[in-house]
């Protein structure tokens, strides 16, 4: 049984990154299973550190772009919300060029957590990072951080 309480439209998904660093930094949603979802980002000065490597700050905003997403198609989204709580990456190896691809898989769907394990590889399939991310699921009625 597929875990989404929407099931992922890859071009409505897209859609939403206009006017944001998703588009900026040229993040797409690629595909999804019952399982999975996945996104890609180019590596190019955009997304490039001072000696020319895909900088670990762009690989974290496409690790949470992801499983942020995943988390909200995950919800239903007429009671709640969902924030991140923490993201951490381990950076594990450096790319130059091309695309790298992530993959998010859930590790905790709770009432009020997700917890995702956000896998980047290059082009050539191996890994890169190894990211988590903590996903607050809050109802609607509450006040978020910005209406405080």
């Amino acid at each position: 049984m597929a875990l989404w309480q929407q099931p992922p439209d890859l071009k409505q998904l897209n859609e939403t990154l206009k006017n944001t660093i998703g588009e900026q930094l040229d993040i797409r949603f690629e595909s999804f299973d019952d399982e999975s979802i996945s996104a890609s980002m180019v590596v190019d000065p955009r997304t490039h550190q001072p000696y020319g490597l895909l900088h670990g700050g762009a690989s974290v905003v496409l690790a949470e772009t992801l499983g942020s997403t995943a988390s909200y198609l995950c919800i239903d989204s007429s009671r709640f919300y969902c924030v991140g709580l923490e993201v951490n990456a381990n950076h594990l190896r450096g790319l130059r060029s091309g695309r790298v691809t992530a993959v998010a898989r859930a590790v905790h769907l709770g009432r009020t957590t997700h917890v995702w394990d956000i896998r980047l590889s290059g082009e050539d399939g191996k890994p890169s990072c190894i990211s988590r991310l903590t996903m607050a699921i809050v109802p609607l009625g509450e006040k978020g951080p910005a209406q405080r």
